[in-house]
């Protein structure tokens, strides 16, 4: 039976319950429970007796008796399995194991844990027309990409199995500094950067290094969703600091909470909106950090795609150090996850030398280490000149495809709605009039395979804006008009306003 996975049962030779009824009402107790599924093989009677390490005879009276009842079936020159006959009502009326928690046990979490939304994001989890994040698959260089990790996966060594540096593969590293240097002016080391598993991961990581309970911290009001979900976890001060068209507003943020310990920030495209920080907002913000001893955490998500300019360099590369405090205050997020895809998990951090040691130590705790093979893979890809070629060829084809979604929705709107963020990224913003509910409609659109991301789930405040935020990654440019109408057709019919399109219908 090599194969089959061994189900967790006990038996207690002293218990005053025959071996045979122990077995069986292990067995019952796990498919009643649903942990054993219909139509799962189960082990045969000598395997489990092997593995119990007890005599056939008890196993054989325990199938006996449960395969009497009807719980198993045999198959010939198969094996034994639990029974697919079990009524789904009966199963689906048992409480599931979860379940069974008591109302007060339910309680027993942290504060920080109950105040994470549950239901879900049904826009974000989709992949189809608008979904934010999606990326051009069907011009992905497969070839080259699975050629590279099929080499390092066949030359895999003891060393590369064991925990590694917890800041990431040194060859790696390397490849990365170099490229950030050149493509995004930032100042760094190898020394300084920490491979992570994607941008989120680097969000929680220096909300852990960084903050304490209750400690003030800036965000972009508008911003990013799962920031706000990583701060949630850390107990601190969310500070709501408005968003304009030069990025995030320093002075309203001074005037609101001059003593924040941080400000998460993304300068080069700011989420959703759009806007790019100008410079004078760039070296007040810098100005502020240093004179009040406060960090900035840039995230550059996806800075590589601008259409109508030159990338924006970092914010991190200004940063040269002011006055009394000539020690960098900027922690620099960057991913793959936009360039390459959001299933690789890599991205990394540049940390200000006088963190670098404790950001290690919270990433021991946190994880221990990445991990090995994709590291090599990426690095390889990168070094060859693959990345910056895939880069280049994108750039044109989100180009093509933004231009077509941004004319769709003209088409289909016409005035009634206004685009914003179209000028760099992998996703625009169109927004609706106030009355209009973008959550509502983003979930009952979710149900016919279209991914809108309310624009109002962006907002901390009350005065959220209506809107959609809309990917334009995974979506073809001949296929972009029939999705876009596909939208007006949802927001017609599930707001009930008939007046937001240029035609009227």
């Amino acid at each position: 039976m090599t194969g089959v996975a061994v189900p967790m049962i006990a038996v207690h030779r002293n218990s005053e319950k025959p071996l045979h009824r122990q077995i069986y009402d292990s067995f019952r107790a796990m498919i009643l429970e649903r942990r054993l599924q219909p139509g799962q093989q189960i082990p045969s009677s000598r395997a489990l007796a092997d593995e119990l390490r007890v005599s056939r005879i008890p196993v054989l009276g325990a199938y006996a008796q449960l395969l009497a009842e009807g719980y198993i079936e045999s198959r010939s020159g198969a094996g034994t399995f639990v029974t697919n006959s079990l009524s789904e009502q009966f199963l689906s009326e048992r409480p599931a194991v979860g379940n069974l928690v008591s109302e007060r046990g339910s309680e027993a979490i942290s504060h920080a844990a109950k105040l994470l939304p549950v239901e879900g994001t049904q826009w974000f989890r989709g992949s189809g027309a608008f979904s934010v994040g999606q990326i051009a698959y069907d011009h992905f260089p497969f070839r080259v990409w699975s050629d590279l990790v099929t080499h390092h996966a066949r030359k895999v060594r003891a060393l590369s199995m064991n925990y590694a540096d917890p800041m990431g593969l040194e060859e790696f590293r390397e490849v990365i500094a170099a490229y950030l240097r050149s493509a995004r002016a930032v100042n760094c080391e190898p020394s300084q950067i920490m491979v992570v598993n994607g941008s989120q991961h680097a969000l929680d990581l220096s909300a852990r290094v960084l903050l304490d309970p209750d400690t003030p911290v800036w965000i972009e009001e508008p911003g990013y969703e799962f920031l706000r979900h990583a701060l949630t976890l850390s107990r601190c001060r969310l500070v709501p600091v408005p968003v304009d068209s030069e990025g995030l507003d320093v002075a309203a943020g001074i005037r609101l909470c001059r003593d924040a310990r941080a400000a998460f920030v993304t300068p080069s495209h700011q989420y959703p909106l759009g806007s790019t920080m100008s410079v004078a907002r760039r070296l007040q913000l810098l100005e502020w950090a240093h004179h009040s001893g406060a960090w900035i955490v840039e995230d550059d998500y996806d800075s590589e795609y601008r259409y109508e300019s030159m990338p924006v360099a970092s914010m991190q590369g200004l940063d040269s150090g002011q006055g009394l405090d000539p020690a960098s205050r900027v922690i620099y997020i960057g991913t793959f996850s936009k360039t390459l895809f959001p299933a690789l998990r890599l991205g990394y951090i540049v940390i200000p030398p006088a963190l670098v040691e404790r950001f290690q130590a919270v990433r021991q705790a946190n994880d221990l280490c990445p991990s090995h093979l994709y590291q090599a893979a990426l690095a390889d890809f990168i070094s060859a000149g693959h990345f910056t070629r895939h880069v280049r060829k994108t750039r044109l084809l989100y180009a093509e495809r933004r231009n077509a979604l941004t004319q769709a929705l003209r088409n289909e709107f016409g005035d009634a709605t206004e685009i914003l963020g179209a000028e760099a990224g992998m996703h625009l913003v169109v927004t609706l009039p106030p009355e209009m509910p973008d959550k509502k409609i983003s979930a009952c659109a979710a149900r016919e395979g279209l991914w809108l991301w309310p624009l109002s789930a962006a907002y901390v405040g009350s005065n959220a804006r209506q809107g959609f935020i809309l990917g334009f990654g995974g979506t073809k440019v001949d296929e972009m008009q029939h999705q876009v109408r596909r939208l007006g057709k949802a927001v017609r019919c599930e707001s009930g306003y008939a007046g937001l399109t240029q035609s009227g219908h």
